[in-house]
């Protein structure tokens, strides 16, 4: 569940000045919206627009749930939701957006610069017919709802659904998850460096055929009975990692034509592709030909990035939600893929080596191009979102975030708890009730508390214990209490040492942060040495980059460059580096760069 953000209490401030409609009755508000009710808000809304109908939407949606009748609460929150988006002008969304890219931290240079901006409601940009399907649609809006972010760019989103309804209704209605990622993913161009940096932009060129291609390919793909999955069948969050193949869909016909492996045997489409040793020999880890088509990979035979690559287009063309990932492992960097099983659970393990220990995957979210792991994707697929209670903990989430963004803080901490209350593992409920506390005035103390309960809430989850317990840290210094802490820090780095040693790196890298942010280089010093024996052991490329290089290039720019390669060969000695690795040449390299200065 995403936050609806503050355009809601700007659109129903509004909404109050243009005046309410009539209050719908008491019991039909117990109930959910009628299709006599709905094509009477539809004509209201055509007469007069759909901010005017949001006040009323509100107060419905608000009353079923105050009375506990969830059901019913939730299906004319979602109608007052979609209200509320049709009745915000493109201006008034684009200013939010940039902020909202900004925040995130996903802007990247293929993004356009300027977006010039009108007065237009986003509800001009559907059709009055799809604006109905779509609001009396509860399957669809719950879909939507759930999976809508706040970097999602909701202009282009409007108009690419609407594209695809206009041209089949009929197919459009039959795969409107399919619609919905598309929309969600090729609402703005992906990253230059997607979905690896190891080819250039002019033999891959990163570009999404046009929407109505892609929906019309996967959907005559589906009618043929060539995909694995049935795609009328697969979840919006699933299906983004189906359209966001980065090869032309020429080149996924070719692809499945030539490679035709089940679905459970998906993962020897990785080792289809011929090793390259003397690319990494001859340190040439760039793609070398001119163009990157899947039959120039599987004829030059590539290095992991491409054997990925590779089989992640592969898997896309079959139907198959597919990821790229990579991550640091004992002695080097690796690419490896992930699929969606015949089971509808995901395999994260194609390709990747154990023996070299590489604990976390990252892969990029096609939806919001922000970093994913591995084991983040795992916790949002688990079975319990499926769950009726989890479903009534996303109603008093939903109603949590909107009372915050209304400015009724009590409220939204009450409906907050109670979101909690019915799932422990839902996040967005601890989020909001912990903004709740922070907004009303609580003392630190009392959020501080929250946050650890959340942290107790997933101690099964290690990145999201982590977050909790790191936020705990951050206010315990803000109050004076370092030692308090350092101590939280190095309690969650040790208990993830052996089996999440991403994590306690993350630690170690906090601790030595901390230490030159506060502390004199001596101090700075021994805290780099305490770090290094307790936590470097055993440790490898990831220590190396968040910790090592960090220190030296530190202690570089103070010019002490003599203390810079003395922590160097600490962490070499410590970190026990196998000989002819690529973590003993990137050591090396690090010397002699340090070495050459003067």
């Amino acid at each position: 569940m995403k936050a609806p953000g503050s355009f809601l209490a700007v659109v129903f401030a509004l909404a109050v000045k243009l005046g309410a409609q009539p209050a719908i009755p008491e019991p039909e508000a117990l109930e959910p919206p009628t299709a006599a009710r709905l094509a009477l808000i539809e004509a209201a809304a055509k007469h007069d627009g759909w901010a005017p109908q949001v006040a009323l939407l509100r107060a419905t949606a608000v009353r079923a749930y105050r009375r506990d009748r969830l059901v019913a609460a939730e299906a004319w929150y979602h109608v007052y939701h979609w209200a509320a988006l049709f009745g915000e002008t493109d201006a008034q969304f684009v200013d939010g957006w940039i902020r909202a890219v900004q925040d995130a931290k996903v802007a990247h240079p293929n993004m356009p610069t300027r977006i010039p901006t009108t007065p237009t409601p986003l509800g001009a940009m559907l059709s009055p017919e799809l604006q109905g399907w779509l609001i009396g649609n509860p399957a669809f809006s719950s879909e939507f709802f759930a999976l809508l972010a706040p970097v999602d760019y909701l202009p282009q989103v409007f108009l690419i659904l609407d594209e695809l309804y206009r041209r089949d209704p009929a197919r459009f209605k039959t795969y409107a998850n399919l619609a919905l990622a598309l929309a969600v993913v090729y609402d703005v161009p992906p990253p230059p460096d997607w979905p690896h940096a190891q080819v250039t932009a002019a033999a891959l060129p990163r570009r999404f055929p046009a929407p109505a291609d892609a929906f019309a390919w996967w959907t005559r793909e589906d009618q043929l009975g060539h995909t694995y999955h049935r795609l009328a069948r697969l979840g919006a969050d699933e299906l983004k990692f189906v359209v966001d193949a980065a090869a032309p869909l020429v080149e996924l016909d070719w692809s499945r034509q030539m490679i035709d492996y089940p679905l459970d045997q998906m993962a020897r489409n990785y080792m289809t592709v011929r090793y390259r040793t003397d690319r990494l020999t001859n340190n040439r880890p760039m793609w070398p030909e001119r163009t990157y088509r899947l039959a120039d990979i599987l004829r030059e035979g590539g290095i992991c990035c491409d054997q990925a690559y590779f089989a992640a287009e592969v898997g896309k063309a079959r139907g198959v939600p597919t990821l790229l990932f990579y991550g640091p492992g004992n002695d080097g960097r690796h690419a490896w893929f992930g699929f969606l099983d015949s089971n509808r659970k995901w395999r994260l393990d194609a390709g990747r080596y154990a023996e070299q220990r590489f604990v976390t995957g990252f892969a990029r979210d096609p939806q919001t191009w922000r970093e994913l792991t591995d084991h983040e994707l795992q916790f949002l697929s688990e079975r319990f979102h499926e769950l009726p209670s989890f479903r009534q903990s996303q109603v008093h989430a939903e109603f949590a975030s909107d009372f915050l963004a209304a400015g009724d803080t009590a409220a939204a901490a009450v409906a907050a708890r109670q979101a909690v209350n019915f799932e422990r593992r839902n996040q967005a409920g601890w989020e909001i009730l912990i903004a709740a506390a922070q907004k009303s005035g609580r003392d630190a103390k009392t959020v501080e508390a929250l946050m650890r309960e959340a942290a107790l809430a997933f101690q099964l989850y290690p990145d999201l214990e982590a977050f909790y317990v790191d936020r705990v840290a951050a206010s315990l210094r803000t109050r004076g209490e370092t030692s308090a802490a350092e101590e939280e820090v190095r309690r969650i780095a040790q208990k993830n040492r052996h089996d999440r040693t991403d994590l306690s790196v993350q630690q170690a890298r906090d601790l030595v942060l901390q230490a030159i942010s506060t502390q004199p280089l001596p101090q700075q010093l021994r805290v780099y040495d305490s770090v290094v024996d307790s936590f470097g052991r055993g440790a490898g490329v990831a220590f190396f980059d968040q910790v090592v290089v960090v220190f030296a290039e530190h202690l570089v720019q103070l010019r002490q460059n003599a203390e810079a390669l003395r922590a160097i060969d600490r962490a070499h000695h410590t970190l026990k580096v196998e000989a002819n690795s690529q973590l003993e040449q990137e050591f090396a390299a690090l010397t002699k760069g340090i070495k050459s200065l003067k």
